[in-house]
């Protein structure tokens, strides 16, 4: 059988609970408003300083973004002013001719100085197609080393030779046909550097007889030295160079070139914008001569 509740607890218990509940009934509104306000104090102080703890790393990482970005666009920078000229001139640039020269031809004989040899060169030679003169020129750009070369095949002159002796010579190059493999390049050299429609020909006239010790056979090389005028923008000034001689099986070659301190020819220097390049440069020639 269950046991019965005990009358007292029972009623003490009840009254216990009617007093709590009318305790809490009776508590001033004010109080519990107090409580209300204070507690959402607090929450909107912690929010707050949630929101400024972000707030400050936010400001942080975007600091950090920002010179990360500024950094970057320094280093991409750096890089195109330096690997773009270096990757144009190495890797897409036509690469310069290279200097003339002779061609190769096999030789037929020994030199001889036989009245016979003297006489089978003796006379006047004409340049024909196959000649060709132009100029090399070292520049930078952004730092990259480059050779700059420009060439015309528009060339005209004759030699005289008498016996072993060559008595005279005279050439004419015709300027304005002179081109490289970049435009820009043409049109400084043909305007603000040798002013080529001013000076549209330049011209070489020998001045000393050059002497030689013996005809050589055909294929076999021979230098000696040539002292003439050169005449370029407008100047004329004396120039002694070494000239590389050869007999063919159709006539004659001869190439060598000549230093050039542009500002002895009144020539200017031809750096432009990016591009800087040496305070001289060297004139090479190839004149192939057949008999007149």
């Amino acid at each position: 059988m269950l046991e019965r509740a005990h009358p007292i607890r029972v009623i003490a218990t009840t009254t216990t609970a009617r007093r709590f509940i009318s305790d809490e009934r009776s508590a001033p509104v004010s109080t519990v408003s107090e409580t209300t306000q204070a507690d959402h104090s607090d929450v909107t102080a912690l929010l707050s300083r949630v929101t400024c703890d972000d707030t400050a790393e936010g400001n942080q990482v975007k600091g950090r973004s920002w010179k990360f970005w500024l950094a970057t666009s320094m280093l991409v920078l750096a890089v195109g002013v330096v690997g773009g000229p270096f990757i144009y001139i190495h890797f897409i640039a036509a690469k310069a001719p290279a200097p003339l020269a002779l061609t190769t031809a096999t030789p037929t004989a020994t030199a001889s100085s036989s009245t016979s040899s003297a006489q089978g060169v003796s006379g006047t030679w004409s340049v024909t197609s196959g000649s060709q003169v132009g100029y090399r020129v070292n520049e930078i750009l952004f730092g990259q080393s480059n050779v700059a070369a420009g060439r015309t095949s528009s060339v005209t002159g004759s030699v005289t030779i008498a016996g072993t002796t060559v008595s005279k010579a005279s050439f004419g190059v015709d300027m304005t046909t002179v081109s490289s493999d970049q435009q820009r390049r043409d049109n400084q050299f043909n305007g603000r550097i040798m002013d080529t429609s001013s000076y549209p020909t330049a011209t070489f006239s020998l001045s000393d007889p050059i002497v030689l010790s013996a005809i050589p056979a055909v294929g076999v090389q021979s230098s000696t030295q040539a002292t003439g005028v050169l005449t370029m923008h407008g100047t004329s000034k004396p120039v002694t160079f070494t000239v590389k001689g050869q007999r063919t099986s159709s006539g004659i070659e001869v190439t060598g070139s000549i230093p050039i301190v542009f500002a002895d020819w009144n020539i200017p220097n031809p750096s432009f914008g990016p591009v800087s390049t040496d305070d001289h440069g060297t004139l090479e020639f190839l004149l192939v001569l057949t008999r007149a």
